[in-house]
C-alpha cells in the first residue's frame, strides 16, 4: 500500500525520471534524510514497460508513459513539427526508450572540465560510472560490477547484424567491441539495459529498491504548480493531485531538486517566478528571480534514417499477422524472444571528417523498415534501416 505524501520533508525531488530516481536513491541513502519524490505520471509498472520489445509502442506517441511533445514548426526543416518524445512516470525516459547504455565520449567530458566544470572530466566520472553498473563482463579499467544498473551485450543472433558490421568494415571503419572502452570509435555491439528479458531503466535499477526504506516516499500524478521562495531559498513545493487537482504543500527544511527534464523544469521555474520578467509578466507571474536564460540555448541531437527493402526476412515477417501473438505469448511464459529484445543492438560512432577529435555521428541499425524513427509503426515489407544522428548539434532553441 502507498504511503501518503507527508506535510514536510528534508528533501523533494521533482520528477522520478533517470536523475530523480538516482537522487531519490542516494539521498535516502542516508536514514537522517526525509526524502520525497513527486511525478506527474504513474508507476510505469505495465508490460509494455517492462517488456523490452514495448518501446516500439510507447515511443510512438501519447500515453500513460509518453508525454509525446512536438516543437514548433521548424523552418529549416519545411516547417515540419518535429516529435519530441519524453517519459512520463516512475523511470522517466528510462521507461520508454531504446535501452541503449552509451556514456558520452571522453573528450566530451574533458572539454566541459577544460570549460570550468571542475570534477566532470573523464578521469573524474569513470569512477562512478564503474560503480554504478553490473557490467557485461568482469570488473574491468572501464566496467563495473555488483552496481544497481544492470548492462550486458544484447542476445540476438539474427544474421543481419553481423553483416553490418561487415559491411562497416569494408567501409573503412574499425570493429569496436565496446563502444564504453578504450575509445568510441567504430562499428560493433551496443550494450543493453536489458536483465533477465526485462528493462532495467532507473525505476527498476534506482527507485524500487530505495522505496524498501521508511524514509523515502513515491508520489504519482503528482503536477508541481510552484517551488515557493521565501528569502532566497526553496521552502515549500504546491501541487495538483490526481483527477480532482487536490491542492497539496511540502514544507522543504534541506533542498528542492528539480529533476523534471529539459521540457518541464524550465517550466516549472516559471511557474514560480524564476524566468524570463516578459514572459512572467505576460501570464501575470511574480518576478522571484529575474533570469532570462531559463528555457533558452535548448540543443537536440536530429536524426535521419536511411531505409532499405531486405531478401531476407526481418522484423515484419517475424511479427506480422498471429505471429506478433506468438512473440508476446513466448515472452509472458518465457521471457525471451523478440519480445526480450530492443532489436537495436549494433551501431556506430563515426567521424565524417579526419581531423575531427571525436566521433560526430552516431549510427543506430535497425532490423525493421522505420519511417520518421518508427512513429508512424514499421512498414509493411523486410527491411532495415541506418539511424544517423548528429553528436553536435550547434544551433540553439528554446
Amino acid at each position: 500500500m502507498a504511503r501518503a505524501l507527508p506535510e514536510s520533508a528534508d528533501y523533494v525531488v521533482i520528477g522520478a525520471g533517470s536523475a530523480g530516481c538516482v537522487l531519490a536513491n542516494r539521498l535516502s541513502a542516508d536514514p537522517r534524510n526525509k526524502v520525497v519524490v513527486l511525478e506527474a505520471g504513474g508507476r510505469n509498472d505495465g508490460l509494455m514497460t517492462t517488456m523490452p520489445a514495448g518501446m516500439a509502442t510507447l515511443m510512438r506517441g501519447a500515453n500513460a508513459s509518453n508525454w509525446a511533445f512536438e516543437s514548433e514548426p521548424v523552418e529549416t526543416l519545411d516547417r515540419r513539427r518535429m516529435s519530441v518524445p519524453r517519459g512520463k512516470g516512475w523511470g522517466g525516459s528510462s521507461s520508454i526508450n531504446g535501452m541503449l547504455y552509451v556514456r558520452g565520449n571522453a573528450a566530451d567530458f574533458d572539454q566541459w572540465r577544460q570549460m570550468g566544470l571542475r570534477g566532470w572530466g573523464y578521469d573524474d566520472v569513470l569512477p562512478y560510472f564503474r560503480r554504478s553498473e553490473d557490467g557485461p563482463e568482469d570488473s574491468n579499467a572501464y566496467h563495473g560490477s555488483g552496481g544497481p544498473l544492470h548492462v550486458r551485450f544484447g542476445k540476438s543472433r539474427a544474421p543481419i547484424y553481423p553483416a553490418f558490421i561487415e559491411a562497416g568494415v569494408e567501409a573503412g571503419f574499425p570493429h569496436n567491441p565496446d563502444f564504453n572502452g578504450a575509445t568510441q570509435d567504430g562499428v560493433g555491439p551496443y550494450q543493453v539495459n536489458i536483465e533477465g528479458g526485462r528493462r532495467s531503466g532507473a525505476r527498476r535499477a534506482f527507485l524500487l529498491p530505495a522505496l524498501e526504506r521508511p524514509n523515502l516516499v513515491a508520489g504519482t500524478d503528482i503536477h508541481v504548480t510552484r517551488i515557493v521562495v521565501e528569502g532566497g531559498r526553496a521552502v515549500a513545493v504546491e501541487y495538483a493531485h490526481g483527477k480532482s487537482r487536490e491542492q497539496g504543500r511540502i514544507a522543504v527544511t534541506a533542498e528542492v531538486v528539480l529533476c523534471a527534464g529539459t521540457m518541464q523544469s524550465p517550466q516549472i521555474l516559471a511557474l514560480s517566478g524564476i524566468g524570463d520578467p516578459d514572459q512572467l509578466a505576460m501570464f501575470g507571474i511574480p518576478v522571484v528571480a529575474g533570469l532570462r536564460g531559463v528555457g533558452r540555448n535548448l540543443q537536440d541531437h536530429v536524426d535521419v534514417a536511411v531505409t532499405y527493402r531486405s531478401r531476407l526476412p526481418l522484423l515484419w515477417s517475424q511479427t506480422k499477422g498471429f505471429r506478433a501473438a506468438l512473440v508476446g505469448l513466448r515472452y509472458l511464459l518465457r521471457h525471451d524472444g523478440l519480445g526480450a529484445e530492443n532489436s537495436l543492438e549494433m551501431g556506430g560512432f563515426i567521424r565524417t571528417r579526419p581531423e575531427l577529435d571525436r566521433p560526430d555521428v552516431q549510427i543506430q541499425f535497425i532490423p525493421g523498415a522505420m519511417v520518421n524513427h518508427g512513429l508512424k509503426g514499421m512498414q509493411p515489407f523486410d527491411g532495415f534501416s541506418i539511424d544517423m544522428i548528429a553528436l553536435h548539434p550547434e544551433s540553439r532553441g528554446r
